[in-house]
């Protein structure tokens, strides 16, 4: 275990969220926050006695394989959390660390479930740092890094290893030869759609701070507001801004990209996109025709209905009604779009459309082969056949997602909390959505559970974003010895 540069590399990292630290400051500092201040002044002082040492470390070695790939990135996480957590703490506007911690990591893994049951309580300084973790956390702290500069100092398949770790999907490919730029342009791409709805919403209305921490929370498909009635204040043309965004945030960068090189055809192509777009309309249709006699008409029906089916899809979790007072049906189709998250390659959370979509050609051709015993038959996506490698890795995927469902689940269960509460509380935490049902509901907050439930499910969000293995292999003794 190269132990030395995963120590330089935290260190890095450190730096990083150090230095975006310092807009939060001086938002604390203009709007005379002295509390918040204190606690951003405070915070990047630890950080710097904490990430200096580490970047003045000498590596012996500068080889890096996959296995210290997911160490460092699980780690990284884990410290990143906790260290983002201190302002709230020492600013003094969250008084247990613990809740400190949950809404932290709540927000760099973009879930967007909160403790507070008050948030027009924090500061300005406090509410953008909130919602600047959804942003940051959105496309990977490490991808953002590398896109400055190589983590292992030098562009090389090195640096793939912690982009596999952190990047959501079944494989992960570059966009150009040099993993370097492949990151600059996921991060350009992610910034110009982050600026684009930003002057959308300052154009319908919104004040600048309303507009940067709304679309950081977009962005991200994070889903933290500003107000306690999440995004339900904003006017119309606010609303269908965030929900189109909420869903192109949801869709594989790569597309974007595609489209960007003119290669329109290609990216229609795509299995995954379509398969998204067919789910979100059926979804929309579904809803709107079964909420329709809650609304004055069909286009606030229609409104509400892609807005949470938006929202709910990416796993943003932004709110702009409640939806747990919504007819059986359509919580149904809402708990199921919570399992089912955004496309691979994109900032949303949860299973991801393409195994879905795996899992649905496995399946069909599991029947067929039933059917003809003695036949051969591939699976192809995009055109090309899917290897059997990765088909199996979908599959053990799956499963080791669902025991986890059910033992975290289990565990949380002991505060006593009603099964719908505590199923959902944990669907919403793993998918990185922010709101479930009952008691955790768009209307509600988690400060209810106990200390241990909290830390279960903070543990939960980060298995969510990092999809399992960077944070399981920690718990593996063999991997810590020399």
């Amino acid at each position: 275990m190269n132990r030395k540069m995963i120590l330089n590399i935290i260190g890095k990292i450190v730096a990083v969220e150090a230095a975006f630290m310092l807009p939060a400051l001086l938002i604390c500092l203009v709007t005379h926050d002295g509390r918040g201040a204190v606690g951003f002044a405070v915070t990047i002082l630890i950080m710097a006695a904490v990430g200096v040492p580490s970047l003045l470390l000498k590596r012996k070695r500068q080889s890096f394989n996959a296995r210290e790939g997911f160490v460092t990135v699980g780690l990284t996480w884990i410290v990143v959390s906790a260290l983002g957590a201190l302002p709230f703490l020492i600013g003094g506007y969250i008084p247990s660390y613990i809740d400190c911690l949950f809404e932290t990591v709540s927000g760099f893994t973009t879930t967007g479930a909160s403790i507070l049951s008050n948030v027009e309580a924090l500061s300005k300084g406090m509410l953008y740092w909130r919602s600047f973790t959804h942003w940051l956390g959105g496309m990977g702290v490490l991808v953002f890094v590398l896109a400055l500069s190589p983590l292992t100092g030098k562009d090389s398949g090195e640096n793939m290893h912690l982009l596999r770790a952190e990047s959501p999907g079944i494989r992960i490919s570059k966009l150009v030869p040099r993993m370097r730029s492949s990151a600059m342009i996921l991060y350009a791409i992610y910034i110009a759609l982050t600026l684009v709805q930003f002057l959308l919403l300052v154009g319908g209305g919104m004040t600048v701070f309303e507009s940067i921490c709304t679309a950081f929370g977009t962005a991200g498909t994070g889903g933290f507001g500003i107000y306690n009635d999440s995004i339900a204040s904003f006017n119309p043309f606010c609303q269908w801004v965030i929900t189109i965004f909420m869903l192109l945030f949801g869709v594989n960068f790569n597309i974007y990209y595609l489209l960007i090189l003119r290669k329109l055809r290609q990216a229609l192509k795509n299995e995954e996109l379509r398969l998204y777009g067919v789910i979100v309309f059926v979804a929309v249709a579904l809803i709107t025709a079964n909420v329709f006699r809650y609304f004055a008409g069909f286009g606030e029906a229609l409104r509400a209905a892609a807005f949470q089916v938006a929202s709910i899809v990416s796993t943003t979790g932004f709110s702009t009604v409640d939806f747990d007072r919504w007819p059986q049906l359509s919580r149904m189709i809402l708990l199921l779009l919570m399992f089912m998250g955004g496309c691979a390659g994109s900032t949303g959370g949860g299973a991801k459309v393409v195994r879905v979509l795996v899992m649905l050609k496995a399946a069909r051709r599991s029947v067929y082969k039933v059917l003809h015993p003695n036949s051969v038959r591939l699976i192809h996506m995009d055109g090309e056949v899917l290897d059997e490698e990765t088909v199996s890795s979908v599959h053990s995927y799956m499963i080791t997602y669902f025991l986890l469902l059910a033992g975290i689940t289990l565990l949380v269960t002991v505060d006593g909390k009603s099964f719908e509460t505590s199923f959902t509380a944990v669907v919403s935490c793993m998918n990185n959505i922010g709101p479930g049902l009952s008691a955790v509901g768009p209307a509600m907050n988690f400060g209810s559970f106990s200390i241990f439930s909290k830390l279960v499910l903070t543990l939960a969000m980060l298995i969510g974003r990092l999809e399992i293995y960077p944070i399981l292999v920690l718990f593996a003794p063999r991997l810590w010895k020399r």
